[in-house]
C-alpha cells in the first residue's frame, strides 16, 4: 500500500514538474519577442512619412479607398490618390500607416503588390534592378521596383515599408517569387498561392533577417506605394518620374511626437484624458 502511494506520488511530481516545464516555455515563448525585437538603429532619427499637399506640376485628385479595405488593412490612417502632370503621366499614389498592432492582426506588409496585383489579374514582368534606392529628403529610401502587365498596360511599381519610425534592414520580396510561381500555375489552372507562400524561403528568409538584426515584425507601420503608366522599353522615363516625385511629395514627420498623439487620442477616446 506504501509502495503504491509512493509510486503516485512520483507520478504526480513527474506531471507537475512536466507542467511546470511546458508553462515556463509558453510564458518563455511569449515574452521573448518583447525582449528580443527592441533593437533602434541609434544612428538614425525616427520619422514617418507624410504627404504634402501640393506637388508642384501635378493636379491631385483624391480617391479615398473603401472601407472594405480599410478593414483589411486594418490601418490607422490611409492616404490614396492620382497626381497628374501637364502632359497626362498619372503618378498613383498610396500610404497606409498602423500606429499600433496585434500578433492576431494580419501584418502591414503582407500583402504587397507583388501578390495583391498578380491575384488581381496583373502579370509581373522581371526586370533588374528589382529594388531601387532613391534620394528623400536628405535620406536613401530603398524601395522594391516592379514592372507589372496588364493587356496593353505597362505600370512601374515602387514600394517601401517602415517599422517604429526606421527604414527596414530587410526587403519586402518575400511575396516576389511567389507571385512568379502564382502567375505560372494560374495559367495551368492551379492555384496553391497559400502553400506556395508557407513553402518560400523569401518569406521564412525575412522572418530570419528580422531576427537576426533584432528589428520588430510588429509594431508602428507604415507602407508606401506610387506607380505610373509605362511604355514598353522606356523604363527610364519611368524611374525618372518616380523618383522626382517621391523627393517632392513625401515629407518627415515626428515619429515620437504622432505615437504619443494617437496614444493621447485613444485614451481619451476610452475616457481616460490622462493616457493612464
Amino acid at each position: 500500500m506504501l509502495l503504491k502511494i509512493d509510486l503516485n506520488i512520483r507520478v504526480w511530481r513527474f506531471h507537475l514538474s512536466v507542467l511546470f516545464g511546458i508553462s515556463l516555455l509558453l510564458i518563455g515563448l511569449w515574452g521573448f519577442p518583447n525582449i528580443w525585437y527592441t533593437q533602434v538603429d541609434q544612428s538614425r532619427e525616427r520619422f514617418w512619412f507624410s504627404s504634402k499637399g501640393e506637388v508642384a506640376g501635378y493636379d491631385f485628385v483624391d480617391h479615398p479607398i473603401g472601407d472594405a479595405m480599410e478593414r483589411r488593412l486594418v490601418a490607422d490612417e490611409t492616404f490614396n490618390g492620382q497626381f497628374l502632370d501637364a502632359s497626362d503621366n498619372a503618378i498613383l499614389a498610396f500610404i497606409a500607416k498602423r500606429h499600433s498592432e496585434s500578433i492576431n492582426e494580419i501584418g502591414l506588409f503582407v500583402h504587397t503588390p507583388d501578390r495583391c496585383w498578380t491575384e488581381g489579374g496583373w502579370k509581373i514582368q522581371p526586370i533588374q534592378p528589382d529594388y531601387v534606392e532613391v534620394e528623400v529628403q536628405g535620406d536613401k529610401i530603398g524601395f522594391e521596383r516592379r514592372l507589372f502587365i496588364a493587356g496593353s498596360r505597362f505600370e512601374l511599381v515602387y514600394f517601401t515599408g517602415m517599422v517604429g519610425g526606421q527604414t527596414l534592414p530587410y526587403r519586402l520580396d518575400h511575396n516576389l517569387s511567389v507571385a512568379m510561381k502564382y502567375q505560372f500555375e494560374k495559367e495551368r489552372e492551379n492555384t496553391t498561392g497559400t502553400s506556395n507562400r508557407m513553402l518560400d524561403s523569401k518569406l521564412w528568409g525575412r522572418v530570419w533577417d528580422s531576427f537576426r538584426s533584432r528589428r520588430p515584425l510588429l509594431g508602428p507601420k507604415q507602407f508606401i506605394r506610387v506607380s505610373t503608366t509605362v511604355q514598353a522599353g522606356q523604363l527610364e522615363n519611368g524611374d525618372d518620374r518616380l523618383k522626382d516625385f517621391l523627393g517632392q511629395w513625401l515629407v518627415r514627420d515626428d515619429y515620437v511626437q504622432e505615437i504619443e498623439a494617437w496614444e493621447n487620442a485613444k485614451a481619451s477616446e476610452q475616457g481616460d484624458p490622462g493616457g493612464k
